[in-house]
């Protein structure tokens, strides 16, 4: 139902081996406990790595919506904002509406805000002029895959911020559980990309008009400064960054 999602196919796995194997509800019920728990450390170690991230005083952007409502507990591109708020670091974050279906007005700004964290909601377009302006100090998004070569896929837009950041100088950070990654896809470009209806765009307006409305793009590795994982940060250049992070836990 959801090509780019990566972490969900993994989960349908896990559940339907464990049914094969044992096939009680009992089960199936102690394995969907299992797969939560895993996912809470994950989002935990992805925080502890991420906190040195975020500088006292510091202004953040983030896209669409990778926190408790997405996620378990802390999310993963918000879990270094909770540890560095708990932390009692102050920083300000920047929430970018996420058109069409405004995930991050809707979602990410309601749980920050619940939170205690300063934030400013913001129209999708106005991210470059607070990038020229040198309001911007850091980018932190989450993902729904991350292919063999370091490309990422996540929601519709991540690719607009990646080359702002890149052309104005502001890093970009991807946060994501190891699951994320999934090394049999070599790039973005083997991922299918969900198409959704036009109804989502046109609303009120333009009820004749066509619509291109992809749910997710590709973001090159080449735009991307680290990938957060539980295991560590990734850095350029990433396949090779991906591979010993992923190798050194295992062995």
């Amino acid at each position: 139902a959801r090509p780019t999602a990566v972490n969900l196919r993994w989960a349908v796995e896990r559940m339907r081996g464990r049914g094969a194997r044992e096939g009680s509800a009992a089960a199936l019920a102690d394995e969907a406990e299992a797969i939560h728990r895993e996912d809470v450390a994950a989002c935990r170690g992805i925080g502890e790595h991420g906190r040195d991230l975020i500088k006292p005083g510091s202004n953040l952007l983030t896209h669409c919506n990778a926190g408790a409502l997405a996620v378990s507990e802390l999310g993963t591109a918000t879990a270094p904002m909770y540890l560095s708020h708990q932390a009692g670091v102050r920083f300000h974050v920047y929430v970018d509406e996420t058109r069409p279906l405004f995930q991050g007005a809707r979602l990410t700004a309601w749980e920050l805000g619940a939170a205690g964290i300063d934030l400013t909601l913001i129209c999708d377009n106005a991210a470059a002029s607070l990038m020229a302006a040198g309001k911007i100090d850091l980018i932190i998004v989450g993902t729904d895959r991350v292919a063999r070569n370091g490309d990422v896929v996540n929601k519709i837009g991540t690719l607009n911020l990646a080359v702002l950041a890149n052309h104005f100088r502001v890093p970009f950070y991807v946060a994501c559980p190891s699951s994320t990654f999934d090394p049999s896809t070599p790039s973005g470009r083997e991922v299918i990309i969900e198409e959704r209806t036009g109804d989502e765009v046109r609303q009120e307006h333009a009820a004749d008009a066509a619509v291109f409305n992809p749910a997710f793009d590709v973001t090159p590795a080449a735009l991307v400064t680290g990938i957060v994982t539980e295991r560590g940060i990734a850095r350029a250049p990433l396949e090779r960054s991906l591979h010993e992070l992923m190798e050194e836990t295992v062995t």
